[in-house]
């Protein structure tokens, strides 16, 4: 007769997944970040400088991207309007689209450090 013994951890490791989620979520937003500013229109700079996170907490787990211009909205929508200077409209949907599962990696390489 063969004998098996097991240790559950389970407590304990959903305790590090649950403080690690705030980190590995602001992680992927500063990415999102960056690929949206990237792809913005510029003109003057001000509508990129605008971008911003608004990191997740352990009391709220969402993290935001967004930016801060009241023009900003209309440019993300407007898919008719020239932009000479570079970028276009979907700057940040775009770039969420594109890299959805550079960002969901990110965000379980984080997560996987702690188990």
């Amino acid at each position: 007769m063969m004998r098996v013994e097991v240790e559950w951890h389970g407590d304990e490791i959903a305790a590090r997944i649950a403080g690690a989620v705030p980190e590995a979520l602001n992680h992927a937003a500063e990415l999102l970040r960056s690929w949206s500013v990237e792809a913005a229109p510029i003109l003057d700079g001000v509508l990129r400088a605008s971008a911003q996170v608004t990191p997740a907490t352990a009391s709220n787990a969402t993290a935001y991207v967004s930016f801060d211009t009241v023009y900003a909205w209309r440019q993300h929508e407007e898919l008719g309007w020239n932009h000479p200077g570079g970028g276009g409209p979907k700057y940040l949907e775009g770039p969420l689209l594109e890299h959805g599962e550079e960002l969901l990696a990110a965000i379980a390489s984080r997560l996987g450090e702690v188990i």
